[in-house]
């Protein structure tokens, strides 16, 4: 026999609460018969509040013990809070693998070896690209963060805004195959002042600093990583001039 819970979340024709639907999936996941009761009205789920005495929904039932909402089931369950807290280098990580795997599959449609310095410029360039709109979705925030550690952004902030643009032309020009002295010089003097400046900023002066290389609310430590994107825009640049000057 299943064991049983009674599940309270808020489902108007508004409004459709995510955390309800998780609490009723993870139940079910945890092999419960689920007794679901859609609140469909904002008075129905204030009367439920009132009656139960609780300030949110949804409201989970098991043996008829109240457990609470989404994150307290999961406490009961044993598993943690869900998401992602304190600093993290997921955001990074993705975009690097993301980036792999896009370059992988520019590469092999063009019908050439993924082992070659075209893929890795390929690859660069589309990590720059991903990197730059991560940037752009919300510039004022990039920059507040940006300027706590860039040497040239600390001086001219009109730089910290230009940066992501000039991100994104570097990347898509190395995708796009573009004339070598237009986009090298762009890429190396981002990386090259990126490097210095996060070099500074937690070697030298030991500061701790979130990155704002994946925007400015991201919660990705200022340290190796940041220092290797840079070092992989000085990377592209140098690439591009080799090709150029071999080809």
């Amino acid at each position: 026999m299943s064991q049983q819970a009674t599940l309270y979340r808020m489902q108007t024709d508004e409004h459709i609460c995510p955390f309800g639907l998780r609490a009723k999936d993870l139940l079910e996941r945890k092999g419960y018969e689920v007794d679901d009761h859609p609140l469909s009205s904002r008075e129905e789920t204030d009367a439920f509040k009132q009656k139960h005495d609780v300030e949110t929904t949804p409201q989970a039932f098991i043996d008829g013990k109240r457990i609470g909402g989404y994150d307290e089931l999961r406490d009961y369950f044993g598993m943690g809070e869900a998401g992602q807290s304190g600093t993290t280098y997921t955001p990074v990580v993705a975009i690097f693998s993301v980036a792999f795997l896009v370059a992988l599959a520019i590469q092999w449609y063009a019908s050439e070896s993924v082992l070659s310095l075209s893929s890795l410029l390929t690859f660069i360039g589309v990590a720059m690209t991903l990197l730059a709109l991560q940037k752009l979705q919300d510039v004022h925030s990039f920059t507040n963060s940006f300027i706590t550690y860039d040497l040239l952004a600390m001086r001219q902030l009109r730089y910290a805004t230009l940066y992501p643009f000039l991100e994104a032309y570097a990347g898509i020009g190395m995708i796009a195959g573009l004339n070598a002295y237009l986009v090298a010089p762009v890429s190396l003097f981002i990386g090259l002042v990126g490097g210095v400046s996060v070099f500074k900023a937690v070697y030298i002066d030991k500061r701790e600093l979130k990155c704002a290389c994946v925007g400015g609310d991201s919660n990705v430590p200022l340290g190796f990583v940041s220092f290797t994107e840079n070092v992989f825009m000085v990377l592209g640049g140098v690439l591009m001039l080799t090709i150029h000057l071999a080809f």
